[in-house]
Order: structure tokens, then C-alpha cells, then sequence
């Protein structure tokens, strides 16, 4: 199997047909996992605040298989979703602020049995959806948390070959759940491709997977290849919002970096991070995007220089189970 760039085809990073399994399993970089902050220092991964204390570091370093299929029938609204459910300013609001995403309480669209979050969760693995915490809309003042569902073994809330209105309920999940801004015709449907395509066929074990710094540069490779993909098909919006999820992306390797004699790591990501800026900048301000094309493409043939060297110091990171357990003990 072969994962392609294609300029001028309508598909940047990866073949129409491909599995998103497989191209995620091809861009996950085979490598160790590894920490090197300080264990007195404040833990800057912001899910370990919602993640109950037994259970931080199994979470923190494994993460369920995704359950989704070989041959999708349209993978570039599969891949648009997948990107957008693990982007915090997806939801808006408070979640966004927080850094919670879709993936924060589904892990691999599972559920998440340490999700504790501060008047949010009762028991372990359990959030109020009326919450007035998080929603203006549907918050009721009243405490009623509810187990997280797996959505890939557990029994969807609505129908999956319902033509709309699982999209109608993701929608209003993000504007009156969460208080976020209407999701785009292409990232709703993105959303609900990426719901309707977890079934446990795909992945029978519910055993979860160990989860290091190969796994967050596929999530990057995917987020910035379907940019370009977004590009080509000359949809700038779709493109900002999958910057946006590569540099969300970002964020979270950076919060892994912060040991000591990490700096040049740092400053790497943040370099790249500010890149990805400018280019939804110029997509904002419109005009010709062939500029953008190009300036996405260099930022996908650039990781390399920068994402060597943090493979290379990742046994230094917080990616190390070791030394993120030394930091939580801490």
C-alpha cells in the first residue's frame, strides 16, 4: 500500500479508497515513547486535569483502535471528520477554552472511563450533557451526569442510516450542547461519516493500544494532507478548519516537550505552528489559492526536518510512560 501526493487531483495526501485505517497504521511512524520534564513541575497536558488520578496514566499513554473500515465509501469526508473530532475549537465555548474535544470524552470513539471533569462528571466515565457549565442552551441547573456511550459498541442514540438526522444531532450537540459556532455543510456530514463508519466489526478487541508521539504525527499528517485536499477541491473553509485541527495537533505534542533541554524541539513546533497560521490567514483574506496550495504542500514536505529531531529526544518527552508516571507522581 502506498499513501500519494497528488497536486491537482482533488485529493492531497492520500488516494480516493484507500483505508483511513491503513493510511493512519502507515503514517504512524514506528518509534519509542519518552518524557523529560521535571516531576515537580505543574503537568502542562491538559487532559490529565479531567482524567481521575487512578487512571491518568493508562489513558494518557493508550488510546482505543479506531473501529473503521478498509474500503470507505467516501474517505475524504471520513478523513475530514476524524479530523475535526479530535479539534477542541470544534465545540467552542468553554469545552474549546478547556482544550475538549469530541475524542476527550469518546477515545477512538469509544467512551472514556477516567473522564472526571469538574462539575461536569459524577462518577468516573460520565458527563452532564445539560450541564449550564458548558451550554447557555440546554443547561437545566441541575446535576444528572450520564455514562460517556461508546459510540462504536454501544447503541447509537440515532439512527446511522438515518440520511439526516444523525447529522441534526451532531449539529445540535456542538450549538446548544457546547455552545459552538454551525459546523459547515462538509465538516457536519465529515462528522457523521466518521460516526456511521465505527462498527465493531472493524475491530473486535477492546483492548487499547499504547499511544506515543507516532500516533499524534499520523493525527498531524492526516489533519495537513486533507487540508491540501480541501485546497484542491477549492474549499478554503474546509482547508482553515483542517489547519486549525493540525495545529490543534501541535499543541498537544508541544504540552509533551516541555523537559529540559527540549527547547529546540519547542521552538520547532512553534514555528510550524505559526506557518499553519499565516497560511489560514491568507485563506481568510481570500483571493487566488494556489498560494495556499503550495504553502501547505512545503509545510508537509518541512515536518520532516523538525519532526526527526523530536523522534529522535521523544525517550526525554512525556510520551515515555516512565517519565510521564515520574511527573504524575509528582
Amino acid at each position: 500500500m502506498s499513501v500519494r501526493l497528488r497536486r491537482g487531483g482533488g485529493i492531497a495526501a492520500l488516494d480516493r479508497g484507500r483505508s483511513l485505517a491503513a493510511l493512519l497504521r502507515l503514517l504512524a511512524l514506528t518509534v519509542a515513547a519518552c518524557a523529560g520534564a521535571r516531576a515537580s513541575a505543574p503537568l502542562p497536558i491538559r487532559e490529565a486535569n479531567w482524567l481521575v488520578a487512578s487512571q491518568r496514566l493508562h489513558l494518557l499513554t493508550t488510546r482505543p483502535e479506531e473501529c473503521l473500515p478498509e474500503d470507505p465509501p467516501d474517505i475524504v469526508s471520513l478523513v475530514y471528520g476524524t479530523v475535526a473530532f479530535r479539534d477542541p475549537m470544534l465545540l467552542g465555548g468553554q469545552a474549546a477554552r478547556a482544550g475538549l474535544s469530541c475524542m476527550s470524552c469518546h477515545r477512538g470513539g469509544r467512551g472514556n472511563p477516567g473522564f472526571h471533569f469538574p462539575r461536569l462528571s459524577g462518577a468516573p466515565g460520565t458527563a452532564d450533557v445539560t450541564s449550564s457549565l458548558m451550554s447557555s442552551h440546554r443547561g437545566d441547573g441541575i446535576a444528572n451526569p450520564k455514562r460517556i456511550p461508546d459510540l462504536t459498541f454501544d447503541v447509537p442514540k440515532i439512527s446511522r442510516v438515518d440520511e439526516h438526522g444523525l447529522e441534526a444531532f451532531i449539529r445540535g450537540l456542538i450549538v446548544e450542547e457546547f455552545d459552538g459556532e454551525p459546523p459547515s455543510p462538509v465538516i457536519l456530514k465529515g462528522l457523521a461519516s466518521y460516526v456511521r463508519a465505527l462498527d465493531p466489526s472493524h475491530c473486535p478487541s477492546r483492548q487499547d493500544q499504547p499511544y506515543g508521539l507516532a500516533n499524534a504525527l499520523a493525527d498531524y499528517f492526516l489533519a495537513l494532507g486533507a487540508a491540501e485536499t480541501a485546497l484542491v477541491d477549492n474549499d478554503p473553509d474546509t482547508a482553515i478548519a483542517m489547519l486549525r485541527g493540525a495545529r490543534s495537533i501541535l499543541g498537544g505534542i508541544d504540552a509533551r516537550f516541555q523537559g529540559r533541554g527540549l527547547e529546540e524541539q519547542r521552538s520547532a513546533l512553534k514555528e510550524a505552528g505559526l506557518a499553519l497560521a499565516q497560511i489560514q490567514q491568507q485563506l481568510r483574506e481570500g483571493g487566488d489559492l494556489t498560494g495556499p496550495v503550495d504553502a501547505v504542500h512545503r509545510r508537509w514536505i518541512a515536518t520532516r526536518r523538525w519532526a526527526d529531531p523530536l523522534i529522535r529526544s521523544e525517550r526525554q518527552s512525556l510520551y515515555n510512560p516512565e517519565k510521564l508516571k515520574a511527573a504524575l507522581a509528582g
